[in-house]
């Protein structure tokens, strides 16, 4: 379990990183669906491992960073987008 859920967490760690640096070099749109998704599973993944862990901080920051994401996906939804 402790692979899993270490691995659960680079993948996040690696997803986060990701989209930034798509984001960043202009290959992203940074208010498009893709760019909220790759955000949103990125903050999941660290927000497990973070809680597994017991680092909480880190989990509650990761907790806030999906719900922003996820309020986003939702707007961008209703409004058609999808960059």
């Amino acid at each position: 379990m402790d692979l899993l859920l270490t691995a659960v967490g680079w993948i996040g760690a690696a997803l986060l990183l990701a989209g930034y640096a798509l984001v960043t070099t202009s290959r992203l749109s940074g208010d498009g669906v893709a760019y909220q998704l790759v955000n949103l599973a990125g903050s999941i993944g660290l927000m497990i491992n973070s809680a597994y862990n017991a680092a909480w901080p880190s989990a509650g920051l990761n907790l806030i960073w999906a719900g922003i994401g996820a309020v986003a996906l939702v707007k961008l939804t209703r409004a058609g987008v999808s960059k």
